[in-house]
C-alpha cells in the first residue's frame, strides 16, 4: 500500500481550516463542526462525523488525514497503570509513546485527583546517541510533522475516554530530541494548549533537551509556560560527553547557563533529568558536582534508575545509592524527586519496542559497542575527555537545524 501523503488535520491552525472551507464556498460553521469533531470529538476520519453533509465529508477525506497513526500496538504493564503504545506512521516509521496512570492521592488542600501523563515522540529515531537510551541504537529517521506529533496524544485521549478519564500532563520525553525539531514540537504546543482545540493549559506539557543550547535560547526569547526539562545526566564533562554525546557541541555548564536564564526570563523551574548508572554517574564526586552545579538555581532534580536497555554493559544504580545522592543535593537546597521506573516488563523505555522491531544487531556490533562503552565510561571516570569529532547522523542533524528561522509566533500560555 502506498504512503498516506495527506497532510494531518490535527497538524493544521484553525485559521487554515477555515480558509479551505471558505475556498470552497462552503459556510464557515463546518469548519468549526468540523473541529469539535476532530478536538473534542477525537474523530479519526470524516466519515465518522454526522453532523457534516455526506459530499463535504468525501471532501475533507480526500484532502487531510483526520489519524497520522496508521497502526497501533498498546503492551500493557504494571497492573494496567502503565500503557506502553507503537505506532506505526504512513511511511511505515515506528514511532513510541507511553500513557503512565497515577492513582489518586490527598493533596495539600485537601483534594484527591487522579493524573493520566502521556510521553510523546518528536521523532523518528535520534541522532543524539545517548548509549544508554535504545532509540540511540536506532539512528535517526526523520522528524516528525506538527499531526503526527499532536495524534500521539489524541490517541491517547481517546483511550482514557473510553473510560470517562481525562488527560492531564503531556510530556515530550519520547524518541528524538525535541529542540531538534523545534518549528514543529512549538505548533504541537500550541494546538495541545489552544483552548479552541486540544484545551491542555501549557503549565501541565513538558518539553525536554539533552542540551540544544540555541533552542533553549530561543524557547527563552518566546517566553512560554510550559515546562523546560534538561536531560542532565551527569555535571562533569567528560563523562557526559559520554552519556550525551550532544556535550560535546554545547558543554554541561554552557547547558546549565542557558537553562538559568530560562528561568530567570519566565518564572519556571527547570526539571533536571539524571539518569543514574551503577558504578558510572553515581559516586560522591557525582553528587558533589551536580550540587555545585546547580546549587541555588530555580530548579527540581529528577533522579531517574536506568531502565534496562539491551546491548549495553550498564545496570541501574541501587536505590540507597540514588538515595545518599538525593540527600547530598537535598543539603545544598535542592528541591529533589526519586522517580521509579514504570513498566520495564513491556519495554516501556524510550525505544525499546522500536529497537526490538529492528532486529537484534550482529554479535561482533554488540561485543564492540558493550567494549567502547566500558572503556570509554573507564577514561571519563579518571577525567578524560573524548577527543573524537560526534557522530555523522549528530552533525547532520545539527546542521540542519542551524540557523533556523521561527515558523511559529509564541506558545499559546494557557494557564490551569
Amino acid at each position: 500500500m502506498p504512503p498516506d501523503l495527506r497532510p494531518g488535520l490535527a497538524g493544521l491552525p484553525p485559521e487554515a481550516v477555515a480558509a479551505w472551507f471558505a475556498e470552497r464556498g462552503h459556510p464557515s460553521f463546518r469548519a468549526r463542526q468540523l473541529n469539535d469533531a476532530l478536538w473534542a470529538g477525537g474523530a479519526t476520519s470524516a466519515a465518522s462525523i454526522r453532523t457534516l453533509p455526506t459530499t463535504v465529508r468525501a471532501e475533507i477525506d480526500a484532502t487531510f488525514s483526520l489519524d497520522t497513526v496508521a497502526d497501533t500496538e498498546i503492551r500493557l504493564g504494571d497492573g494496567n497503570l502503565t500503557e506502553k503504545a507503537l505506532h506505526r506512521l504512513a511511511d511505515g516509521a515506528l514511532i513510541e509513546s507511553v500513557l503512565m496512570h497515577y492513582p489518586a492521592r490527598r493533596t495539600a488542600d485537601g483534594q484527591q485527583r487522579e493524573r493520566h501523563t502521556v510521553c510523546i515522540s518528536s521523532q523518528a529515531g535520534c541522532a543524539v546517541g545517548c548509549p544508554f537510551c535504545a532509540t540511540g541504537e536506532l539512528g535517526f529517521g526523520r522528524d516528525l510533522t506538527t499531526a503526527e506529533i499532536v495524534d500521539q496524544v489524541r490517541a491517547a485521549a481517546r483511550r482514557l475516554r473510553t473510560h470517562a478519564r481525562r488527560l492531564t500532563n503531556v510530556v515530550f520525553m519520547g524518541m528524538g530530541e525535541p529542540l531538534l525539531n523545534l518549528d514543529r514540537v512549538l505548533e504541537a504546543v500550541s494546538a495541545l494548549s489552544d483552548p479552541g482545540r486540544f484545551g491542555l493549559g501549557a503549565r501541565h506539557i513538558t518539553v525536554s533537551t539533552s542540551g540544544v543550547v540555541p533552542g533553549i535560547r530561543r524557547l527563552t526569547a518566546l517566553g512560554p509556560q510550559f515546562t523546560l526539562a534538561v536531560s542532565l545526566h551527569a555535571a562533569r564533562d567528560p563523562l557526559r560527553d559520554v552519556l550525551v554525546p550532544l556535550n560535546r557541541r554545547w558543554p554541561v555548564a554552557e547547558v546549565v547557563a542557558a537553562a538559568r536564564d530560562h528561568a530567570r526570563v519566565t518564572g519556571r523551574r527547570i526539571s533536571y533529568e539524571v539518569t543514574l548508572i551503577d558504578g558510572v554517574n553515581d559516586t560522591e564526586a557525582d553528587g558533589d558536582a551536580l550540587a555545585g552545579l546547580l546549587r541555588g538555581d530555580l530548579c527540581h532534580v529528577n533522579l531517574i534508575p536506568m531502565n534496562p536497555v539491551a546491548h549495553t554493559p550498564w545496570t541501574a544504580s541501587p536505590m540507597e545509592r540514588i538515595e545518599r545522592i538525593a540527600a547530598r543535593l537535598r543539603r545544598d537546597g535542592l528541591a529533589v524527586t526519586i522517580r521509579r521506573n514504570r513498566g520495564q516488563e513491556v519495554g516501556a523505555a524510550c525505544g525499546q519496542l522500536a529497537a526490538e522491531r529492528a532486529g537484534e544487531p550482529a554479535a561482533p556490533v554488540v561485543a564492540r559497542r558493550r567494549e567502547l562503552l566500558v572503556m570509554r565510561s573507564a577514561a571519563a571516570l579518571g577525567g578524560e575527555r573524548l577527543t573524537e569529532p560526534p557522530e555523522a547522523g549528530l552533525a547532520a542533524a545539527l546542521a540542519a537545524n542551524r540557523d533556523r528561522t521561527p515558523a511559529v509566533g509564541p506558545v499559546v500560555a494557557t494557564v490551569d
